[in-house]
């Protein structure tokens, strides 16, 4: 397994680092943006990041499942995938941004939870994302679109905590972007469930 992880992680390299490099575009365009219009992009990626990781995740640990009855089959594959996206989206979208903002002494850092904050948006789309993969267990697709959202729900966040006036810091947004979507998308889409899949065939 730690192959794998350092594998994947390898592989995942040049795509997250044109991913960050996107979010660094997007954020010449919208630099001097509100906190209130930043909030309502971070909730537009941000549920869209947890639907494919959501629809990764499960895709991958279906796939991997040894056969067992139906319902408990598809029980299995909703608590992998619900619990892997959301967690792990969080980790990405969340809680990396905001450590970025502390250190980068960002005016108006604050923690934002969207399985908390917006419950009644995020696990539901979480859960129909399952059923979704469950039915159509793709991963190509999902898992490409999720780490350009990832990226692009994480630069919200942090340009939440930018006050009016203040310099952007680039480089250091541009570190954390990286660092926010490198090791979790790796994670839910692919180690996250294959970990199970190890447990479920021991």
């Amino acid at each position: 397994m730690f192959k794998r992880v350092l594998k994947e992680l390898k592989n995942h390299f040049p795509f997250t680092l044109l991913g960050a490099l996107t979010g660094i575009i997007l954020m010449f365009f919208f630099r001097g943006i509100s906190h209130d219009a930043a909030h309502n992009l971070f909730y537009v990626f941000h549920p869209l990041h947890i639907f494919l990781s959501a629809v990764a995740t499960s895709a991958i640990y279906k796939k991997h499942l040894s056969a067992s009855p139906g319902a408990k089959r598809f029980l299995k594959v909703l608590g992998v995938g619900f619990v892997g996206s959301v967690s792990i989206g969080t980790l990405s979208d969340s809680l990396i941004p905001f450590w970025g903002q502390s250190l980068m002494g960002l005016q108006q850092k604050h923690l934002c939870l969207g399985f908390v904050d917006k419950w009644w948006l995020i696990n539901p789309l979480a859960v129909v994302a399952v059923v979704i993969a469950y039915k159509w267990p793709k991963t190509k697709v999902p898992h490409a679109g999720h780490v350009l959202i990832s990226t692009w729900a994480s630069l919200f966040y942090m340009l939440m905590a930018v006050s009016p006036g203040q310099p952007l810091p680039y480089f250091g947004i541009f570190v954390f972007l990286f660092l926010a979507v490198w090791i979790p998308c790796c994670l839910s889409d692919i180690i996250f469930p294959l970990l199970f899949v190890r447990k479920s065939k021991s």
